[in-house]
């Protein structure tokens, strides 16, 4: 086995955007696009597999390469459901898969590189950062009721890069078991796998409401 994929999963609706997001202009260039861009110039990436409907993937400007294949399929209700449809369509030869969200624009090729060698070590890495802030739990009326020790904390982001047969049995047991997960490392945790935090020194922000892209 050889070689890595990525499955970039760009399936939401946007609803709390009031508009596509990932079709969003950025930098001249549609938000969902930086990603793809960003994964085909990662020189262990020969596949790409981009889960969104048809016509958000029939609107981007796609790099044309020689060595990366791009790919649509869509997506599911839920994100690991996306994730799942994602894996259908990895080659069977690909050792390492990739799954990385779409609305994070400012995903570097560094960092990818990174979060692969550290799974390559580990066969389960994924790009986060340490907790800063200082964290409060409240009541339902938003009351504050204890503080929360920020240490060990961090806060996931993506890309998350898994030796591709690991990942694929930690979907199988998703599936199996019914469960909703929001992010791989949630998958790796139902098998008991663990999983290296890798430090982001770059932003790697995910656009969730309008002022994070003009930010």
């Amino acid at each position: 086995m050889n070689g890595a994929a990525a499955i970039i999963v760009a399936a939401g609706s946007s609803r709390r955007m009031g508009f596509d997001k990932l079709l969003a202009p950025l930098a001249g260039k549609p938000v969902l696009q930086h990603s793809i861009e960003t994964f085909a110039r990662c020189e262990p990436f020969t596949h790409i597999i981009v889960v969104c409907p048809g016509e958000r993937f029939d609107a981007l400007d796609l790099p044309k390469t020689t060595k990366t294949t791009i790919e649509r399929i869509d997506g599911g209700a839920d994100r690991h459901d996306s994730v799942a449809a994602g894996l259908t369509l990895i080659p069977q030869d690909t050792a390492y898969v990739a799954v990385h969200d779409g609305a994070r624009p400012l995903v570097s090729p560094q960092q990818i590189t990174r979060v692969l060698t550290a799974a390559h070590k580990h066969r389960a890495a994924a790009s986060a950062r340490p907790v800063t802030e200082t964290l409060k739990r409240a009541n339902t009326a938003n009351m504050v009721t204890e503080s929360v020790c920020r240490e060990n904390l961090w806060m996931m982001e993506t890309p998350q890069i898994f030796q591709t047969d690991l990942l694929k049995e930690a979907y199988r047991a998703v599936l199996s078991r019914g469960k909703r997960v929001t992010d791989e490392v949630s998958a790796m945790d139902l098998i008991g796998h663990p999983t290296q935090l890798v430090p982001n020194p770059t932003p790697n922000r995910k656009i969730t409401n309008p002022q994070d892209r003009r930010l």
